[in-house]
């Protein structure tokens, strides 16, 4: 059945869902609402003037970033109370169900304190070693995602599928920061690899995976990551008819590291990094 992923005119958190059970479409129907309710809170401080703080780790964080998330706990809270939680600001709570939910309030930060529309809020839904179901949130573009086995994947309400396109001569290739591959053996394969695409681009972040599961770019590339940037997207690409793992090759939920490719180039792109 149709998701319903529209993010124009979103009525706020408290009407997104309102019934649920434990079937694997509630799940769906879950994240897909959840992904909306955090992007219209982090949409509020869009092209503001915040100020950026840095964390341990150098990454900058906003205002946006932790309002957005606070709003998703407690949205969990009230419909979900004994799921667990693993948010990128406010860190994890237990929860008694074996189930986790994942938060990524604003993806992509850089870019949203710099005004460029290619954030997005990202949430999945995994238990041990599954993700139940995924959903990302583009609030600035009025596009959203979400999936789950056997679910398929939507787009704005409609089925999505990976392009077909299956020369990589021809091919769009994507990566967040080409910075970002800091080992010499990465960063080789991803020039040999940006060097065989026919179109190269970066400004990717989570953008990047919507243009790969909506066919509109072939390859998607990101050399570091963390489980609430990934995991998502375990199911949207599988569910598009494509393909998502590390650049090793793993096929683990929570990726380190990811390359998602349409079908028809999966071997050959990855051939690169392996």
């Amino acid at each position: 059945m149709p998701v319903n992923l529209a993010v124009r005119g979103n009525p706020g958190c408290a009407r997104l869902f309102s019934s649920m059970t434990e079937s694997g479409s509630s799940l769906l129907e879950a994240a897909a609402a959840l992904a909306r309710c955090t992007g219209a809170a982090a949409l509020k401080y869009y092209r503001r003037d915040l100020a950026v703080e840095r964390k341990d780790d150098g990454s900058p964080v906003t205002i946006a970033d932790r309002t957005a998330e606070q709003v998703a706990r407690e949205w969990l809270a009230a419909h979900f109370p004994a799921d667990g939680i693993l948010g990128e600001e406010l860190g994890a709570v237990p929860g008694s169900s074996g189930r986790t939910w994942l938060l990524d309030p604003v993806d992509g930060t850089k870019t949203f304190v710099r005004g460029v529309p290619l954030w997005g809020s990202l949430v999945a839904i995994v238990e041990g070693n599954a993700v139940l179901a995924g959903a990302a949130a583009f609030p600035a573009l009025e596009e959203a995602l979400a999936a789950a086995p056997g679910e398929g994947c939507w787009h704005n309400g409609a089925r999505c599928r990976v392009s077909q396109l299956s020369r990589l001569a021809e091919a769009t290739v994507l990566t967040t920061d080409e910075y970002g591959f800091e080992q010499l053996a990465e960063r080789r394969a991803w020039e040999a690899l940006a060097g065989a695409a026919g179109v190269v681009r970066s400004w990717g972040d989570c953008y990047g995976y919507l243009l790969v599961a909506t066919g509109r770019a072939e390859v998607m590339v990101d050399a570091r990551l963390n489980p609430w940037d990934s995991a998502c997207f375990v199911p949207i690409i599988a569910e598009a008819g494509g393909t998502i793992t590390e650049l090793a090759g793993s096929t683990a939920w929570n990726l380190a590291s990811a390359i998602a490719t349409n079908a028809a180039l999966a071997a050959e792109a990855r051939s690169f990094f392996q």
